[in-house]
């Protein structure tokens, strides 16, 4: 019976177009990640100045801190942007099939 369900699942034509889209949606999500995270190394590794700059003129707190922020908060905003598409699109997917194998 299980072995019958998977097959079923497996052959749904629906079953291939969701793991399609969510392979490639969370394949583009991750280089976006990070191309955002390894171009920070980058500028860390090669111009460290550009990060070292004040904010203003007498300032202790230096670009880096409000860049290093941002690098979190775009993880933060790329999870928040997999999880809305995953729980619309994905989920109305999955709904989908289960209701035409079961």
């Amino acid at each position: 019976m299980q072995q019958d369900l998977v097959h079923a699942i497996k052959s749904n034509p629906k079953y291939h177009e969701l793991v399609s889209k969510r392979t490639k949606f969370a394949w583009t999500l991750a280089i976006a990640m990070l191309g955002i995270y390894y171009t920070f190394i980058l500028v860390i590794a090669f111009d460290k100045q550009i990060l070292a700059q004040p904010l203003w003129a007498g300032s202790v707190t230096t670009v880096g801190i409000p860049v290093g922020i941002a690098v979190i908060l775009s993880a933060f905003a790329l999870t928040g942007i997999y999880v809305f598409r995953a729980n619309s699109e994905f989920d109305r997917l999955t709904s989908e099939i289960k209701e035409e194998v079961l």
